[in-house]
């Protein structure tokens, strides 16, 4: 393993991918998709950057949708990142599974905090701008100092 590795993680594009957040995005090792792509465009297109990891959300449909699985484990550098789209539907512990984050989209609201030494990200929304939430996604590095995150606020 490198000394670090970066994902971008990136949640309810909603079929838009914005110029901004292919920037925000270059450079990353794995793009993470919590769901509601919206059309599988948007995968190709960050396909471009980097290998993508996506789950279906609950607007993602078709057979396209379908490839996609509701729940994904990402392993990066002896770590377990567990990725869903609705916090909601969690339906494990993660502590007691082992994993030391959760990615989950759908809200819309960028949100980063730990409980039980678990990280718990939502990127936001980085498609269609939904009331005055702000256009968001996610930068995580991964090393031998653990997971860390970053939101970032897109210019849009």
């Amino acid at each position: 393993m490198k000394a670090q590795t970066v994902l971008g993680v990136i949640s309810d594009t909603h079929g838009l991918v914005r110029p901004q957040a292919v920037e925000a995005l270059r450079g990353s090792d794995l793009i993470v998709h919590a769901g509601d792509v919206g059309h599988p465009a948007v995968l190709e297109a960050l396909r471009a950057l980097a290998p993508v990891v996506a789950v279906r959300g609950n607007n993602d449909r078709g057979a396209w949708a379908e490839a996609l699985a509701e729940t994904e484990v990402v392993e990066v550098g002896g770590f377990s990142l567990y990725v869903l789209h609705d916090l909601a539907a969690l339906d494990l512990d993660p502590e007691a599974a082992g994993f030391q984050a959760v990615i989950a989209g759908h809200s819309h609201q960028p949100k980063l905090e730990r409980r039980a030494g678990v990280l718990y990200l939502n990127p936001g929304s980085a498609g269609p701008r939904r009331f005055r939430l702000p256009v968001a996604l996610a930068r995580v590095r991964i090393g031998a100092a653990g997971v860390e995150a970053e939101l970032v606020e897109l210019e849009v």
